[in-house]
């Protein structure tokens, strides 16, 4: 179910950042304003979440647009801090605010289980389902991007902003596109994660570390491809379980500097990700060998 969860956050963090070259370490802030939007419509005024989902797209992907414009002025790793600190900034704000809940956060009507209305159930397998095919309509959808002109644009940018805008590629108006479709779905899924758990607070749905996952996702996997976040999802996310199930009784922290560890060592070994990996030994045996 998690994994399936990452696959979807990953493929669309890799639309801005694996194709646009845009690394946003702020996307939690995207997944925690689709979890709040859609469950304060439910708790008050009763909008259903299969609406609360298209809303909760809709304002993150608004909320990116308007920070799309100051940030996109920077490049790199300004970049990447800018929106680190406006993730942060945004949820300090949610625990400042009694009307979002604070520290306290928020919780469902669980007593309305089972309710098909308010994509609340007692088991696991309709909320399966749902991830499952959000998970392959997102895969898709990068694999028309892929084929398009958008995904050709924005590999273009990713390469060289410079010669890109030469070309006549407005810079702009597709790093916004990219931004704002990445948001979107990472609003939906917000939605989805917050009627999965029945209840959320700042510090569940908008941790930097979430941010921090969903980029190592497809950085694993391979930017800029459709397997990659797939690769990534199922196999960092059970590998940090494992981590923390076994590391995260010995002290604080300890299960995320020995996932870190594992994390940077794979990625010094394969700089370009498993993709990369297995195309370099695909070329490697094509090749023919010197007698």
């Amino acid at each position: 179910m998690i994994c399936l969860v990452y696959v979807v956050l990953g493929q669309a963090w890799n639309l801005v950042g694996g194709y646009a070259g845009q690394w946003s370490l702020g996307h939690a802030a995207f997944f925690g304003l689709g979890a709040y939007t859609s469950t304060l419509l439910l708790l008050r005024f009763n909008v259903t979440p299969w609406l609360g989902m298209i809303a909760g797209g809709f304002v993150a992907a608004v909320v990116a647009c308007a920070i799309a414009f100051p940030c996109f002025k920077l490049r790199t790793h300004y970049f990447a801090m800018a929106t680190l600190a406006i993730g942060e900034t945004v949820r300090v704000l949610f625990l400042a605010f009694d009307w979002t809940g604070g520290a306290n956060g928020l919780v469902l009507p669980v007593q309305r289980i089972p309710s098909t209305r308010d994509m609340l159930w007692a088991g696991k397998e309709p909320y399966l389902v749902i991830i499952l095919v959000m998970a392959i309509a997102m895969t898709l959808v990068i694999v028309q991007v892929e084929r398009s002109r958008l995904g050709i644009y924005l590999r273009a940018i990713n390469q060289d902003e410079e010669a890109a805008a030469r070309l006549g590629i407005d810079l702009r108006r597709y790093k916004l596109a990219a931004l704002a479709g990445s948001a979107f779905v990472t609003g939906m899924t917000g939605t989805f994660y917050a009627q999965y758990t029945t209840y959320i607070d700042p510090f569940s749905v908008m941790p930097p570390m979430l941010s921090v996952r969903m980029v190592l996702v497809p950085v694993f996997g391979g930017l800029g491809t459709v397997a990659g976040p797939i690769i990534g999802a199922f196999v960092l996310i059970p590998l940090s379980e494992t981590v923390r199930v076994v590391w995260g009784g010995r002290g604080i922290g300890i299960d995320q500097v020995v996932y870190g560890a594992i994390i940077v060592s794979l990625t010094l070994w394969m700089p370009g990700g498993v993709v990369a990996l297995w195309r370099r030994r695909r070329r490697a045996r094509l090749v023919p060998q010197p007698a």
